[in-house]
């Protein structure tokens, strides 16, 4: 995989990869099986390919998976705006929509799981029900983040770094982006990340304007917080869930505490699930595959039949 070539992120496999054209944007995104839509949404520092495990064994269940790249990450296009919750929960209701649904599950990942609750709240008519991993419902994020300075805040140091104009993104890619390998390593559980998958997410994030585009994401929550639009999607997701909702959470994540995900049932105001996943860090979807793709199956299973 070329660090220079959005192409690289073309892996081969049982899956196809194609283009969704949503809110003005254009996403790479990789699709397996038929029946009912399953949108799956990666994290930082990843892309697509994070979810290849729960791709196909939710294709393989009898639904339509597709996971695509977020805006500003991998082969989808990198705009020098636009990172903020709004536009972000655009892009997965109006990715939901080109794919000809009404409706889809929505299974995310870290930003991907910022994505899905906010998705969830300002677009209710596009998610039928929500799987989260690794990432709490967002205003009990900001709410740990001030309640807890030697708990969650010291675990999000590297939040408050990156608010700094374009230093991140040089460190992010120095050394061949042996920053990510660092981070990978540093925030999930021994024996992980194998050298294939390391290797891919370093060259991802060599990709031109990925530093950058995903160290926005970043920015525009932390730099909102006082502004006009922050103090707006702050009251907004106030609002509660009402899709039925599942969160897993790895039970050694140095990076979001458990701890700092429990607390997020509150916010939630249909059936809610809470599973901690023993053994696994920040990327339980690829350091513990089956035990979390059984427990989304399982969910899906029930949320079909309560139908």
């Amino acid at each position: 995989m070329s660090g220079q070539d959005p192409t690289g992120v073309m892996v081969e496999g049982p899956w196809a990869h194609r283009e969704v054209n949503a809110n003005g944007m254009r996403f790479h995104a990789v699709e397996m099986g038929e029946g009912p839509l399953v949108v799956l949404l990666h994290g930082f520092p990843q892309f697509w390919w994070s979810m290849r495990h729960q791709l196909q064994a939710i294709a393989a269940a009898g639904y339509r998976a597709v996971a695509p790249d977020l805006r500003g990450y991998g082969a989808s296009d990198k705009p020098p705006r636009g990172y903020d919750a709004f536009s972000l929960a655009s892009d997965v209701a109006g990715v939901v929509r080109a794919l000809g649904a009404r409706d889809a599950v929505l299974v995310g990942h870290d930003w991907g799981g910022y994505a899905a609750w906010c998705t969830a709240v300002l677009h209710p008519g596009a998610v039928r029900g929500i799987a989260i991993l690794a990432a709490p419902h967002p205003l009990r994020f900001r709410n740990a983040l001030f309640t807890e300075p030697r708990g969650q805040l010291r675990a999000s140091a590297h939040l408050v770094g990156y608010q700094r104009p374009w230093v991140p993104e040089r460190q992010l890619v120095r050394d061949d982006a042996a920053a990510v390998g660092q981070m990978l390593h540093a925030w999930s559980s021994p024996g992980w990340p194998d050298p294939d998958s390391e290797r891919r997410y370093r060259d991802q994030m060599l990709i031109p304007h990925v530093a950058h585009s995903a160290l926005e994401y970043y920015r525009w929550t932390v730099r909102s917080q006082l502004r006009r639009d922050g103090q707006r999607f702050n009251r907004q997701l106030r609002e509660p869930v009402g899709v039925p909702t599942l969160q897993l959470h790895g039970a050694l994540d140095t990076c979001v505490l458990p701890r700092t995900a429990a607390g997020s049932g509150r916010y939630v105001g249909g059936p809610y699930s809470w599973r901690l996943v023993e053994d696994a860090g920040h990327f339980l979807q690829e350091e513990s595959p089956k035990a979390v793709s059984i427990e989304i199956l399982h969910w899906l299973d029930e949320l079909d039949r309560s139908r």
